[in-house]
């Protein structure tokens, strides 16, 4: 079964010429101020902290039961740290002991592209925000959790900002 059988609208493609071993991907110089998906490496580094840097533009991984929201139950939307898209919500999020945060499924189809990732010597698919490129984690299938997709979507806390259902009405 293909990881992407669910979602037949969705297709991983391959990295863009001239991405690295870790698929971060060279970016055009644009002046301060632009859209998350047209900044700098150097705006990048200067916007987010070294960890969140590591990990969403260089496709690091935080170590497991370490971050923020891996066990949190939190009602809300789960929003990429380095542009605000809202990519989750905690209706979709469930307990797969892992030590990331795990969902089912994406808040809507687009929000989130694919790349097959074969660094590690691994056959992947990588999960990056679908508006400026971040890394966030990979998508596996087939694990026997019982979830409505039978995915799980492993996602980097680093990679996510909460907004409580309390909070968003303020």
């Amino acid at each position: 079964m293909s990881i992407f059988s669910n979602r037949p609208k969705v297709t991983p493609v391959t990295a863009p010429a001239g991405s690295d071993a870790e698929g971060a991907t060279e970016r055009q110089t644009a002046p301060l101020g632009t859209s998350p998906a047209e900044r700098t490496d150097e705006q990048w580094r200067q916007e987010l902290t070294p960890e969140e840097y590591r990990v969403l533009r260089q496709a690091g991984t935080e170590r497991p039961y370490t971050g923020e929201y891996w066990d949190t139950h939190t009602a809300g939307v789960y929003q990429c740290r380095a542009c605000g898209t809202e990519l989750f919500t905690s209706q979709e999020k469930f307990d797969s002991h892992c030590g990331w945060p795990s969902f089912w499924a994406p808040l809507a189809e687009g929000t989130v592209k694919y790349i097959h990732d074969r660094t590690l010597g691994m056959e992947r698919v990588e999960v990056r925000c679908g508006n400026c490129d971040s890394h966030l984690g990979h998508i596996f299938e087939g694990e026997g959790y019982g979830t409505p997709t039978d995915q799980r979507y492993c996602i980097n806390s680093v990679s996510l900002k909460l907004v409580s259902t309390d909070d968003a009405g303020q």
